[in-house]
């Protein structure tokens, strides 16, 4: 069957793809659909003041906020109405799957199919809501705290902001399940790629701005290019790789037939946790510096602005948490999304089992113990990608869209999508061979 698939995906071609209407079709709402969200980042809050916003946001667009606004794809820059973007979705949706993980009730709706997934998606929705009321009343209050920010501060100021944002964020979850029931690929990384994506030529154009007033040397500008092809030909070979555990399963005898034993493999990736490990750890060692910058410095004691400036972009106390979170990250997330004892009893109830392991506990023993060797070069991984741009960035001071986060978002999303359209093409000529194989058929049959 692999090798049938395999020589499918050979044939495919220009006129393959000519004939696939449906991917057609998908391809054109995909990019319908996302031309959609660029334009929602250009409608502003009502009641705000955008000058002046732009001018308070340029003091702050090293920390936090200038992470958000990379994936919100600059809404938050000119604090559109997509400026929560899809955060409060993907942060609800770890939530949740933290608490299945916890909780016995989730746990059992987990295992319960179709039925107990949509159940679980709409604990994540109104999760969603929770947590995008609480920060669009953040941002409207902190909005109002700014001089000159808001025209006309009070609570229609807030109802309105919260409505918006609010509506934005909703909008977008379900534009980000349109394109994935009726596009290409995963909607929600698809509209965050989007965002990352469209704001990357204007970081080139910076780049080369500096190179051409000389702020940046020639030489700086072309290893900043090396290394980023690099990074992407070590990201494309990483999230392609993969530790195929090999499963048997035994003769079977149905009626008066008896079949022989069939092989197969158990895919475990070298990144299980994907991208989320480097998102969770930005966001949380940028939170003080961000925090610091709303407030008064002179205010604060001596010890806290010790600890800010030490968490600095480039610095070696920054460097050496970002590394620490980002593999924490990695084998929390890894835990959280693949579970080494379900995987064994599923192996088990359908007879399936690893040659020289015996099925049930030990099995998934064995799992736990390849998951971790994995895990630990996924985790080195991830660290090696966004370690190397932060130290970029910070010796030359290349735009923030160049790190290692936007870079790992922008190829997994691709191979992703490339995957998606593959398999629909591979669909498609299947689909054609069988029709041609029938059609053969009644021509003998006659």
């Amino acid at each position: 069957m692999a090798s049938a698939a395999e020589q499918l995906a050979s044939n495919l071609n220009f006129s393959t793809f000519a004939k696939a209407e449906d991917l057609k079709k998908r391809l054109w709402f995909t990019l319908g659909a996302l031309l959609v969200y660029r334009l929602g980042t250009y409608i502003p809050l009502p009641g705000l003041n955008p000058e002046a916003f732009a001018q308070a946001f340029r003091g702050q667009s090293s920390g936090i906020l200038g992470l958000f606004n990379m994936f919100s794809g600059g809404a938050v820059e000119r604090m559109a109405i997509f400026a929560l973007g899809i955060m409060p979705y993907i942060s609800a949706s770890i939530i949740v799957q933290l608490m299945t993980s916890v909780v016995p009730s989730l746990e059992q709706l987990k295992k319960e199919g179709e039925q107990g997934r949509k159940i679980i998606n709409q604990y994540t929705r109104y999760g969603t809501v929770l947590l995008g009321t609480l920060q669009a009343y953040g941002i409207a209050v902190g909005l109002e705290s700014g001089a000159g920010l808001v025209n006309d501060p009070g609570w229609f100021f807030r109802i309105s902001t919260v409505i918006s944002l609010l509506g934005g964020t909703m909008f977008l979850m379900w534009l980000g399940e349109q394109i994935t029931s009726r596009g290409i690929g995963n909607g929600i990384s698809l509209i965050i790629f989007a965002g990352i994506v469209a704001a990357l030529p204007g970081a080139l154009a910076g780049t080369l701005e500096l190179s051409r007033t000389g702020a940046l040397s020639i030489g700086v500008v072309i290893a900043v290019v090396v290394m980023a092809v690099g990074v992407i030909a070590l990201i494309v070979f990483v999230e392609r790789a993969q530790r195929r555990l090999l499963i048997q399963y035994p003769k079977r005898q149905v009626g008066n037939r008896m079949f022989q034993g069939d092989t197969s493999h158990l895919p475990l990736k070298l990144n299980t946790a994907g991208v989320i490990p480097a998102i969770f750890a930005s966001s949380l060692l940028l939170l003080p510096a961000t925090l610091a910058g709303f407030s008064n410095t002179a205010e604060l004691p001596s010890w806290a602005t010790t600890i800010i400036a030490a968490l600095g972009h480039g610095q070696p106390l920054y460097m050496m948490m970002y590394a620490g979170m980002i593999a924490f990250f990695a084998f929390f997330y890894t835990a959280i999304v693949f579970n080494p004892k379900d995987t064994a009893d599923n192996l088990k109830k359908h007879g399936g089992f690893i040659p020289g392991i015996r099925p049930g506990e030990r099995t998934a023993e064995y799992i736990d113990y390849v998951l971790t060797r994995i895990t630990v070069i996924g985790a080195a991984y991830l660290m090696f990608v966004c370690i190397l741009p932060e130290i970029l960035i910070a010796q030359t001071g290349v735009p923030f869209y160049l790190g290692g986060t936007s870079l790992l978002i922008v190829v997994s999303v691709t191979l992703d999508t490339v995957a998606q359209i593959q398999g629909h093409l591979i669909a498609q000529q299947y689909e054609g061979l069988i029709k041609k194989s029938k059609l053969r058929g009644g021509k003998r049959g006659r």
